[in-house]
């Protein structure tokens, strides 16, 4: 069903990298979305009232913010759609992540209001009556939900967007508390004369369930803000097509800075024979940037790295420290080597995880110490880089 409507309202809808084709995604989510939940705002309210149920009406007030979240859902892809502009070079995108924070902020203040109205029936020991009608109502907007969430799941993966994706989890979620309400309004139906409010309850219970869901969604959305890395598999197929152009020997130091779900900026180091001409080599590195913007959407600055691949004395050197870094399980990068009169510089830069239970000195003094019975003299200079991309 959702790839037939996206046949019919979304021209070149299998482009999904366009930023118009992602955006008329977006709009067609939340239209559907937006439909579905005023239908079940009437239906849950006209239920909740009829009865006098707290849960019901507490649920149908849910489904009321999640039609103002749909909205402001539409209105953030508009804004993230916006050409880059003088105060934000790197275009809008991130605007996507703010409305997936604003609408996990509106279900937390719903879930808090929906949990002392609840207690308070509890309290007060307020009875309902439940109809079947109210039974039907229930069991229906249970499908409309689910319904909901799928699209917004399939559509939110389509176009890999976090903000639908906190919306498919939000309508599951819906679904979920009002199964749990439809449960206890059957046994309210067929037990009438309970001694406790069975009802208030319930509320307590959605509104639990539903200010959990908001703060992990809270978190979901807090962390592309703040900055994550991309997914490993996308980094990974740029880089090894990196590495098979002729004049690359290596990658190092990636950085990847995301603006958005399509917004990405890379920088990495390219490592080159030192022998290469230079214009052969810069020529190359312009055509790797083209490439990969290109076929990737990628804006990419390459720095060379010039590496010694004939000097004997060097890449014997390189082999020695090599397996000493290995056999720490680290990697490293620009090795070079500078002679002089009574010592010889090595320098080099090893990359160092978060978490690696070695200090840099201790690192340092386990390599000068593979070295240390050499007549001649060698001076460590190492960088330790931080990992900010996990290891390709």
């Amino acid at each position: 069903m959702i790839n037939f409507l996206r046949k019919i309202f979304i021209k070149d809808y299998e482009n999904v990298t366009n930023p118009k084709v992602r955006d008329s995604h977006a709009v067609l989510a939340t239209i559907l979305g937006i439909i579905s939940n005023i239908i079940l705002v009437i239906i849950k309210l006209f239920s909740g009232f009829v009865s006098g149920s707290v849960a019901i009406i507490g649920d149908g007030l849910n489904n009321l913010t999640d039609t103002g979240s749909s909205i402001i859902t539409l209105a953030a892809f508009k804004m993230s759609s916006r050409p880059a502009d003088k105060d934000h070079p790197y275009g809008h995108e991130r605007i996507e992540y703010v409305s997936g924070l604003i609408v996990s902020i509106i279900i937390i203040v719903v879930s808090i209001e929906l949990f002392m109205s609840s207690l308070t029936s509890l309290i007060e020991n307020k009875r309902i009556e439940i109809t079947i009608v109210s039974l039907i109502i229930l069991g229906v907007s249970i499908l409309i939900k689910l319904v909901q969430g799928y699209s917004y799941h399939k559509l939110g993966k389509t176009i890999d967007s976090l903000a639908l994706k906190a919306n498919a989890r939000d309508s599951i979620n819906d679904a979920i508390s009002t199964t749990v309400i439809l449960i206890g309004s059957i046994f309210i139906y067929l037990y009438p004369n309970m001694p406790f409010a069975l009802d208030g309850l319930l509320g307590i219970f959605v509104a639990i369930f539903i200010f959990i869901s908001g703060l992990e969604m809270i978190k979901e959305t807090i962390n592309p803000l703040i900055g994550i890395n991309p997914k490993h598999e996308f980094i990974k197929t740029i880089i090894e097509e990196i590495k098979a152009y002729p004049s690359v020997l290596g990658v190092h130091d990636v950085r990847c800075h995301m603006y958005g779900p399509t917004k990405f900026f890379m920088t990495l180091h390219v490592e080159i024979p030192a022998n290469i001409e230079f214009l052969k080599a810069h020529d190359e590195i312009d055509n790797i940037e083209r490439d990969i913007r290109k076929k990737y959407g990628v804006d990419l600055t390459i720095h060379m790295d010039p590496i010694e691949t004939e000097r004997k004395d060097v890449l014997e050197l390189k082999s020695r420290v090599e397996a000493i870094i290995k056999g720490l399980d680290l990697s490293f990068h620009d090795f070079r080597v500078v002679n002089g009169d009574t010592h010889t510089n090595i320098l080099f830069d090893i990359v160092l995880p978060h978490d690696y239970k070695l200090t840099p000195n201790e690192i340092k003094t386990k390599i000068e110490e593979e070295f240390k019975d050499d007549e001649h003299k060698y001076y460590f200079i190492i960088d330790f880089d931080g990992e900010y991309i996990d290891q390709i």
